[in-house]
């Protein structure tokens, strides 16, 4: 069996926790497996890096800062190998450039165009376990690249798409996925699986267990995923595709998100091709929007336009829709930080009903307020004040019984009830 491990950074935090890792995965080597092992950079090592770029420079060249962070990582993976060597078992470090992955030109948050592997093929066949510094990559014309954050993760899943592997385990702080936050609510639950459709909207949404792209890859390529701690031996999520039984649960999970703007421009003359010019103007910044509402008057001459984006976008997105609306006429644009997106997830939305009736009658009961909605098949988000982040979670939580302790009273009650 070829098992693909990746080992966030608080796993590889510092010399005891990568002596803990290489232990871990002579483990596995010594069950009969064939291992590969990826490693994020220890445990606040991009932010110091980060950190004494901002000394230098308030606008850093994209490529520089791609072959400064990656060193981070190539530090984690040769002193990994190390550890591997010393008990005994032979193990190479590669960077991402050996391993050959090759990305476009995207400093900063390149993407993946396609995997050789051919260096870890070898190193696998010679019973040598290849230890790869994560995250990062090269242009077609060498130039060190670097996925974005989170993207260790996706170099895990590339890596095991590209080996054909059985299994990737994604190694971190977390003994799993849960229904929600557990430091939100003490009682989330973990779960056993979760379809790959879900964890994407999960992650997309505000979760941060797994990079939403590792997940696009995973799904594309059927990688089964296993999120699991490297802290403890408890069995983690597997994260795969769509059985029949994960359509019985409505709602998985629930994933909220404090980094969100809302942007409304008001009384917007309504016209076609407003809407075209102002969102291809945020486009070209570089700037992700997610939520859109469009409100037109009685009188269907002046529309109101809301948008939501990145809270550290917010500012530049505001410039940028303040100068293309007043060529139009425009009464006034305005930036609303204090906001946050709480969504309800799950595949079973597709076949039950009421799911979203149920979500805002919750909301209304608690006296929370929505100001915006979007949804898909198997996802509804609202946005609503930041200041009921929290509640929101935990009402929401409660009233879908996606916790423990409400799992175990309806046994316990169901229990009881039978024998009456």
């Amino acid at each position: 069996m070829l098992i693909v491990q990746k080992y966030g950074g608080t796993s590889v935090g510092n010399v005891e926790r990568i002596k803990a890792v290489a232990e871990r995965v002579v483990q596995t080597k010594k069950q009969n497996n064939d291992v590969a092992v990826i490693v994020s950079a220890m445990s606040g090592e991009t932010d110091k890096l980060i950190g004494l770029t901002n000394k230098l420079s308030s606008n850093p060249d994209g490529r520089e800062m791609d072959l400064l962070l990656s060193s981070g990582e190539r530090i984690s993976a040769a002193l990994t190998a190390i550890a591997i060597n010393e008990l005994g078992f032979k193990a190479m470090s590669f960077t991402g450039r050996q391993v050959g992955i090759v990305t476009d030109e995207a400093h900063t948050k390149a993407r993946i165009e396609r995997i050789s592997g051919e260096r870890v093929k070898r190193a696998l066949e010679n019973g040598i376990i290849p230890v790869i510094a994560g995250f990062q990559g090269v242009t077609e014309t060498s130039d060190v690249t670097t996925l974005g954050r989170g993207g260790g993760d996706l170099t895990a899943v590339a890596i095991a798409a590209a080996l054909k592997a059985d299994l990737c385990e994604i190694y971190t702080d977390v003994d799993g996925v849960y229904t929600t936050d557990p430091d939100i609510v003490p009682d989330a639950k973990k779960l056993d699986k979760i379809a790959y459709e879900e964890m994407l909207e999960l992650a997309s949404l505000g979760a941060k267990v797994l990079q939403t792209r590792s997940v696009e890859f995973a799904k594309k390529y059927e990688v089964p995923v296993v999120v699991r701690s490297s802290f403890n031996n408890n069995p983690g999520t597997l994260v795969v595709k769509e059985d029949e039984d994960m359509e019985k649960v409505v709602v998985s999970g629930i994933a909220y998100d404090k980094n969100q703007a809302k942007i409304t421009a008001i009384a917007v003359h309504d016209r076609p091709g407003i809407a075209a010019k102002l969102f291809n103007a945020i486009a070209d910044a570089n700037i992700i929007v997610d939520m859109i509402v469009q409100n037109v008057s009685s009188d269907g001459k002046e529309t109101d336009i809301s948008f939501t984006v990145p809270r550290s976008d917010g500012r530049k997105a505001l410039k940028i829709t303040e100068e293309i609306v007043s060529e139009l006429g425009a009464k006034r644009v305005d930036l609303r930080e204090d906001i946050a997106k709480v969504s309800i997830v799950g595949v079973g939305m597709r076949t039950h009903s009421g799911v979203a009736a149920k979500m805002f009658e919750t909301l209304a009961e608690h006296g929370i307020n929505i100001m915006m909605i979007s949804t898909s098949e198997i996802k509804i988000s609202s946005v609503i004040d930041s200041k009921y982040t929290e509640l929101t979670v935990r009402v929401l939580h409660d009233a879908f019984e996606l916790g423990e302790g409400k799992k175990k009273k309806q046994k316990r009650k169901k229990k009881k009830n039978f024998h009456i």
